[in-house]
Order: structure tokens, then C-alpha cells, then sequence
């Protein structure tokens, strides 16, 4: 029978055993091994039941099993240093409290994220961006880093994946219990559950309730919209990661956004935690947090929109993930209109200055919609890109924003994304650094980075380095096996047919990934371009290849199912389902077991479409090597010495079936020829492929404090963080204000701004030539109207020019005023221009606005140059002999 009511029944711990409560709550556990091996040894079987979940332990465990372990003095022994380990993990200082910048640093930043994968017993993520956003969440727990994470509750997650019997995707949304999950209530002073409101046109409303996750140091909260307040849709609301239609996302982000602000407001009220003086804004999902924090300044501070939008920009950072725009939420304005018109959210904020933030008011912009990105950059002061190449991806693409700009110039930089080594690395591979370096600098090494501690990974012997790769190969076949034989019986075969599976894959034979979403740029079906081919590298008698393969498509996107389906056919061939299978569900249990095991990672997206690309960081802090299109972080730090590069076939044009043959001809190359071989290489008496392990060992040395989640936070903190709450602290109403008028008096008057005659000085080309070394000293005329040189500067910019005379690499030099202004406001404005490279060579001369409180001088997208008609006098380009 069925019940009609669900709820959880807690267990009640003897009071010797009330730490073991704290200790399932707080998050630490998903990363800690000390902590994860006391509550295994709470009960070994239920832990591999509540699948390492402690929670789900402690609910499951017998009183009379409590009872035993109360009256353990060993057990109690272990359990009271554990606990002081995380007291003092979580009151003791770290890298951010010893850091030499101080009270520079922010009292506090505010996270914000559509998803967060912190562990499988917290399934609020889908892929790479909630994969992100717990690592750094961790990552800044490890470091000190008074981070507060923002998110949504999700009651069915994503979803869980199977496979039907002809290898098409289902979907499954089990229901997820809060009750059931490591996360609880913030509640008021009185003990009620505290939540926040959002208005909704027609005199609706949208409650949620915020629940709680700690992080280790960082307490994460997340809105849950099932109160029994709201009305069944906006009970719905946090039903599902993704799902829905645009009304549906809508109300998601604005409670992400909006509700997210008003959370963190609550929690620092009810705790005493310290307001967040930067706010981080990961993706365009959560940009309505501007929004909301704009109403607070003009309602609390008294500011106008314009001084309160230049107050919330100086402390936001947006980071965007994606490098395509089908990737950026874009909503109809008419429906955005609607929800923060009258009636609806944010009164007393205009809603046409609102449609104005999320316009697409650039040259190929649709003017019927609402971008989500577009938004976020405009109310972020700072914004960066997630790998060097995405950076300048990310400035192609959002270049309409700062028009008259070239791409380099457009203020948005790059944190090449870091994982988080004590989730990701294996115990065998952490116990082995213990045994080589000690156990407090493997921490610290993988906490932290540090290159001199991952030089210690040289020292060790090569049998132990092979050893402990097969010992973790081995144990993914295992893990292979019971998938396969669980997802085959879900797709309806019988144990009798599945003997076959005792047989599949091979602890000594090389081994490939391949794991991840399944949009159609990362080119899941690459490897099959020639199935006869693939069979030929799969069954080589002598250097066979082995091949793991997992990844979830979109429910929405049958493409991508269609791509799913096309591998699991393959791999069911009888003649080859030995030796390549695909796994459904791939999620961070998975994963776990999935980059350890592997001798290689394969990542063949279309470049330069992969933002950044984690999963191969995770697989190369296990000793597996990279074998990649150069693309995302691969295209940043990839070498010779670690890995294999895939050439692309960036010459065909839109040819996409050329390119793909191409490019999967290459690949199969590759295996072929460089990667099988190595790896199958066995040299003197010892039998071992020496120079195999040699990239092992240059994998862990070179990448190892690269990949790292810590150093990528220590980024955030010095070049984003600590500029952004400085540029918070400046921007004092009055200053906002200030700010304000002064911007709109510079775009008043930048029409009339020009450079009207450029002429060069002493040492002037000669026929077009000059010595390197040399300085030219220009003399420029510009018309600056009703500015001064105090709200401008002028710069000359030269570098190498190419055939159609644009300038590459370019460097400005500033220019200084020498006469004026004249009656008509024109300035005359000299400077040396020094001649420090050899070949074609030009120069140009811009006017940017200039003020203390910009963070660039980009930031205004305002930019006069000479016009097409000045003839700029003598030497404007010239070739240096």
C-alpha cells in the first residue's frame, strides 16, 4: 500500500554520540577521509547502503548499535579528535585571515549559483557550472575565504538517467526529502522558519523557506518554494534544475536573484555573520540580484536608479561560462515587463530602466528580448571568463557592448577554472603522497598548491607509480561491472544473459574516458566517425584499447539523446561490449571512481566551444593524461611532456562533416600511433612502460598546483574580491552620486569628442621607415567640448600592423595636454611614442573617459578616435628596418 503522508523519523544518539550529529551535517565529510572512515565504521554495510551518506546512516543505524558505540572508548576516542579537527578547521585561522592585504580584503562575498555540486548525497547539480561552484565553495572553506553560498533547493534535483532497451534516454525525478538531505532550516529568533516573499502580478505571491548546508567553513543556503503558503504553481517553482518553460526559469532567477539577496540579508541578521561587501554572480541565472540591491539603495540610502546602479556595480563580479550565445537564458521583455511592472516585483524601480539592463541594444541584438548576460555584465564593475581562451572568446561575444572597441579591449578577463584535489583525488593516490611527502604538506599541497611540495612526486619509484594506476584501474573495472549488470537489468535483461559481463574490460589494458554533458559542440560520437576503425583499435591483439563512456543530454534535446543512443548501440555489439560501455546516471559518485581509473582523458569539443573543461583537471590530479582538442584549459597549459593535443581542422569553413572526419581521423592517429604505443612500451627487466609513468609523474608535477580549486580562489580573492570591495567601500552615496552625474555629463557630450589632426615630431619616418629604437613625439589636436582633460585621456596606440593595416598586440602610450583649450574647446596634446619592434608598424590615436572610479577605461563603451577624413599627417604607418 501506498501512504498517503511521508515524513522522517530522526534517530536519537546517545549523548556520547551527539558530535556524530554535527559531523553529518556539515559538508566537510564529502572531502575529509578521517571523517568519512568513523562513520564506516559506524556500521560498514548500512555505509555502503545510505551509499556514504551519513545522514542517511544515522537514520538507518540500530539503537542497539548506538548503545555499543556509546560505551566504545575507542570508537569515543576517534570520535572526539575528529570533532576537534573540524572545530578547529572551522574557528582557526587560514590563508585569508594571514593574508598580507588585510582589512583591504572584503568582511564577506556572496556566491551565487543556479546549482551546486558539493556531494551525491546533496544532488542539486548537472554538470560542469554546479561541479564549479561547490569546488569553490570548498576551496574557500580551505582557505578562510568568508564566502556565503546562495542557491536553489530542488525537489527532484536534475534527474536520474536510464536507459530503455534500444539505448534511448529516460528520465527519472525521484523526490528528494529535505528531512532526508544534510541541509536545515534557518530559523527565526523564535524558533519559525524563516523564508522570504517575492509579489507576483495578479496580487500572488512566492514564499520560500531557506535551508541550510555547511560547507565545511562556508554556510550555503538555498530557497525551497514548497511552503504551504504559495499557491501550486509557486509551490512548483523549485521543482527541477532546468526544467520548465520561460515563465518557469523566470521565476526561478528572480528567486535566485531577487529572494537570494533577501536570504543572505536574513541570515547575517539572524547570525551576526558580516554583510557581504562583494557580491559574485556565477552565469547570468542569478543577475537579478542587482536588481534587488538597487531597490535597497534607492529605498534605504535615498539613491536615484543611475547612483544606485553605479553602487552596486562597484561590488559585483559576473563570471560567464558559456562560449555560445544558445547558452545565455534570454526571456520575451514583454514577459519580464510583466513581472516587475505594476503589481509585480521591485515597486518603485522603473521598469523601463529594467528592460534597458537586459536589452540587446548592439549591432545583431534581438530588441524582443531579455538577456540574462547582458545584464549581468552591465551591473558588474568586473567579469571574467573561466580559461585565457574563453576570456577572449567571451570579449568577441559580448563585444556589441563596448562598440568602436577592439576584442582585447573589452573589460572582461579570465580565472582559469581550478577543482578541488581532496574531493577529486583518489585515497590511493593522497595515501601515497603521504608516504612521500608527509601528511600535513600532502594537505597543504592539495589545499593549497605549493610547486615544491608536487616536486616531491618526482622522487617516487616507478613500480610504485604503476602499481598504484593498475590497483586503480582494477578497481574501476569492478566499478564498471556492477553499473553495466545494474543498468542492464533495468533495461529488462535477465541475470541468466548477463554472464558476459564478468568479462568486460581489462585491469591490464589501456584505458580511455570520456564523460560529460551531452550538447552536440562536445562531440560525444567523435570516436565513431569510422566504427570500423574504432572495432580495429578496440580489438588490436597486441595494444588493445579499452573505452568508459558516460554523459546525460538535456531531457529537452533529442539531438543529444539521439547521440546517447548511437554510442549505447555500439557498445551493446557483442563483438566489442568488452572492451567499450556506457554508463547512465554519471554523476560525482561516479566520477569518483571514473577519472582515478583511467590512463587517459579524452575531450574532443568543437574549438574553441569549451569554456574550460574540469573533468580533464580531475582525471590529471589522479595521474591520468590528457588527450584533448586545444581547447579550454588544455589550450592554456598543455605541453608535450603530459599529454597528447588533437589537431583541429580549423580550415574548412562551416564544412561540419569534413571537420569531423578530420579531426576523428586525427584522434584515431593519435591512439594509434603515439598513445597505445607508449603505453604498451616495456622496457629492460622490470617490464614497466618507463616512459609512461615519466608523463605520470609530469602530469602530477606540472599540472598539479595549476588544476587546483585553491589557487583559483586565491585569484578571485587578489585580482576580482579585494578590488571589487575596495571599489564598494569608495562608492559612499555621495560618491555614487557623484559618479552618476559625471557619467551622464560624459555621454552627453562624447558626441562632439574627436580627434581632429595627429602629426608626428622629431624623429619622423623617413619614406616610410624608421630605426627601432627610435621615438616619434606626436602633436594631437582633439575637440573635447564641454570636458576637460580631467574626465579624459588620450592615448597613441601602436604595435605591428597586418595587410589591412589593423593594428595586432598593441600598446598604448599616453599623451599629455599642452596648449588649450581654444575658443572651440579643442586641446592640443603631446607624448613620445617609442618604436620598439621591427617590421610593418602603426599607430592610431583614441580618446577614452577617465575617472578615479572606473574600474577600466572601457568601462563607459565610450571610445573617439580620428575621423576617416583627417589625414593624420606624416608617418602614421610605418615599417621599422
Amino acid at each position: 500500500m501506498k501512504a498517503i503522508r511521508r515524513f522522517t523519523v530522526r534517530p536519537v544518539l546517545p549523548e556520547p554520540l551527539t558530535p556524530l550529529a554535527d559531523l553529518a551535517r556539515n559538508l566537510r565529510w564529502s572531502w575529509h577521509a578521517e571523517t568519512r572512515e568513523l562513520f564506516q565504521s559506524v556500521d560498514p554495510d548500512g555505509w555502503q547502503a545510505a551509499g556514504g551518506d551519513p545522514v542517511r546512516l544515522l537514520g538507518a543505524v540500530s539503537a542497539a548499535r548506538l548503545a555499543e558505540l556509546a560505551g566504545d572508548r575507542r570508537f569515543l576516542r576517534r570520535l572526539a579528535v575528529v570533532t576537534a579537527d573540524l572545530d578547529d578547521y572551522v574557528g582557526g585561522g587560514r590563508w585569508y585571515q594571514s593574508h598580507e592585504s588585510g582589512a583591504e580584503l572584503p568582511a564577506a562575498i556572496a556566491y551565487f549559483s543556479p546549482e551546486f555540486g558539493i556531494t551525491a548525497a546533496l544532488p542539486q547539480y548537472s554538470g560542469g557550472l554546479g561541479i564549479l561552484a561547490g569546488d569553490h565553495l570548498k576551496a574557500a572553506s580551505d582557505l578562510g575565504v568568508p564566502l556565503i553560498g546562495v542557491g536553489l533547493l530542488y525537489r527532484h534535483g536534475y534527474f536520474r538517467q536510464s536507459l530503455s532497451r534500444d539505448g534511448w534516454q529516460q528520465e527519472h525525478y525521484p523526490v528528494l526529502d529535505p528531512n532526508e538531505l544534510p541541509v536545515s532550516l534557518l530559523r527565526d529568533a523564535d524558533g519559525a522558519p524563516a523564508r522570504v516573499s517575492l509579489s507576483l502580478p495578479g496580487g500572488r505571491a512566492l514564499h520560500a523557506h531557506i535551508w541550510q548546508a555547511r560547507v565545511g567553513r562556508v554556510p550555503l543556503l538555498l530557497l525551497d518554494s514548497d511552503v504551504e503558503d504559495n499557491d501550486a504553481p509557486a509551490r512548483e517553482v523549485t521543482d527541477r534544475l532546468y526544467g520548465g518553460g520561460s515563465d518557469h526559469r523566470l521565476l526561478q532567477e528572480m528567486l535566485l536573484g531577487i529572494g537570494g539577496v533577501r536570504a543572505v540579508r536574513t541570515y547575517c541578521d539572524l547570525t551576526g555573520h558580516p554583510a557581504p561587501e562583494v557580491f559574485h554572480t556565477n552565469e547570468g541565472h542569478a543577475g537579478f540580484l542587482g536588481l534587488e540591491r538597487i531597490r535597497e539603495l534607492e529605498g534605504e540610502q535615498g539613491l536615484g536608479f543611475d547612483a544606485a546602479v553605479e553602487a552596486v556595480r562597484a561590488g559585483t563580479v559576473f563570471t560567464t561560462h558559456t562560449p555560445v550565445p544558445a547558452g545565455i537564458d534570454r526571456f520575451e521583455r514583454s514577459l519580464v515587463a510583466r513581472h516587475f511592472g505594476e503589481g509585480g516585483e521591485l515597486p518603485g524601480v522603473p521598469v523601463d530602466r529594467i528592460l534597458e539592463l537586459g536589452a540587446e541594444s548592439y549591432p545583431g541584438g534581438d530588441p524582443g528580448v531579455f538577456n540574462m548576460a547582458v545584464m549581468g555584465l552591465r551591473l558588474a564593475q568586473r567579469a571574467n571568463g573561466v580559461s585565457t581562451l574563453h576570456g577572449a572568446v567571451s570579449r568577441g561575444m559580448f563585444a556589441g557592448l563596448w562598440p568602436g572597441f577592439d576584442p582585447g579591449d573589452v573589460p572582461i578577463t579570465s580565472v582559469t577554472n581550478g577543482v578541488h584535489a581532496p574531493t577529486w583525488v583518489a585515497p590511493e593516490v593522497v595515501r601515497l603522497g603521504i608516504r612521500q611527502i608527509g601528511p600535513g604538506r600532502t594537505e597543504d599541497a592539495l589545499s593549497v598548491g605549493g610547486s615544491r611540495r608536487w616536486d616531491a612526486v618526482a622522487d617516487i619509484p616507478d613500480q610504485d607509480v604503476w602499481d598504484l594506476r593498475r590497483v586503480l584501474r582494477e578497481q574501476l573495472v569492478q566499478e564498471v561491472r556492477d553499473r553495466l549488470r545494474a543498468s542492464w537489468l533495468q533495461r529488462g535483461a535477465a541475470e541468466a544473459e548477463l554472464g558476459w559481463v564478468d568479462s568486460v574490460l581489462d585491469p591490464d589494458v589501456l584505458t580511455i574516458g570520456f564523460a560529460r554533458r551531452v550538447p552536440s559542440y562536445k562531440r560525444l560520437t567523435l570516436m565513431l566517425r569510422d566504427p570500423e576503425r574504432l572495432r580495429r583499435l578496440l580489438l588490436d591483439p597486441e595494444r588493445p584499447v579499452q573505452i568508459v563512456v558516460a554523459g546525460k543530454a538535456h531531457p529537452a534535446d533529442d539531438g543529444g539523446k539521439r547521440l546517447v543512443q548511437e554510442l549505447v548501440r555500439f557498445a551493446d555489439d557483442p563483438r566489442v561490449r568488452h572492451r567499450i560501455v556506457f554508463l547512465p546516471d554519471y554523476g560525482m559518485a561516479m566520477a569518483q571512481k571514473l577519472y582515478p581509473g583511467c590512463d587517459v582523458w579524452l575531450n574532443n569539443p568543437l574549438r574553441p566551444l569549451e569554456a574550460c573543461g574540469t573533468s580533464g583537471m580531475k582525471a590529471a590530479l589522479n595521474g591520468c593524461l590528457n588527450l584533448s582538442v586545444l581547447d579550454g584549459w588544455w589550450d592554456e597549459w598543455f605541453e608535450p611532456d603530459f599529454g597528447w593535443a588533437i589537431p583541429t581542422a580549423d580550415g574548412v569553413g562551416t564544412d561540419e562533416e569534413r571537420r569531423d572526419d578530420l579531426e576523428a581521423n586525427a584522434l584515431y592517429e593519435l591512439i594509434e600511433g603515439r598513445v597505445a604505443p607508449r603505453f604498451y612500451d616495456r622496457v629492460g627487466r622490470t617490464g614497466l612502460p618507463v616512459r609512461w609513468i615519466e608523463m605520470v609523474r609530469r602530469t602530477l608535477v606540472s599540472l598539479g598546483p595549476k588544476v587546483l580549486a585553491g589557487r583559483m580562489v586565491r585569484e578571485y580573492v587578489e585580482r576580482l574580491y579585494a578590488p571589487a570591495a575596495l571599489a564598494h567601500r569608495a562608492l559612499t552615496p555621495d560618491a555614487a552620486r557623484d559618479l552618476a552625474w559625471w557619467k551622464g555629463r560624459v555621454r552627453a557630450a562624447w558626441p562632439r569628442v574627436g580627434v581632429e589632426h595627429v602629426e608626428a615630431l622629431a624623429a619622423a619616418p623617413v619614406n616610410g621607415t624608421a630605426e627601432l629604437g627610435a621615438t616619434l613625439t606626436l602633436r594631437v589636436q582633439v575637440s573635447l567640448d564641454a570636458l576637460t582633460p580631467e574626465d579624459v585621456e588620450v592615448q597613441a596606440v601602436a604595435g605591428r600592423v597586418d595587410a589591412q593595416d589593423v593594428i595586432r598586440d598593441g600598446r598604448a602610450f599616453p599623451l599629455k595636454p599642452s596648449v588649450g583649450p581654444d575658443l572651440e574647446g579643442r586641446w592640443v596634446y603631446e607624448g613620445p611614442l617609442a618604436l620598439d619592434r621591427t617590421g610593418p608598424f602603426g599607430y592610431t590615436v583614441r580618446i577614452l573617459p577617465s575617472h578615479p572610479l572606473l574600474a577600466t577605461p572601457a568601462e563607459l563603451g565610450l571610445l573617439a578616435g580620428p575621423s576617416e577624413t583627417d589625414t593624420a599627417g606624416p608617418g602614421t604607418g610605418v615599417i621599422l628596418r
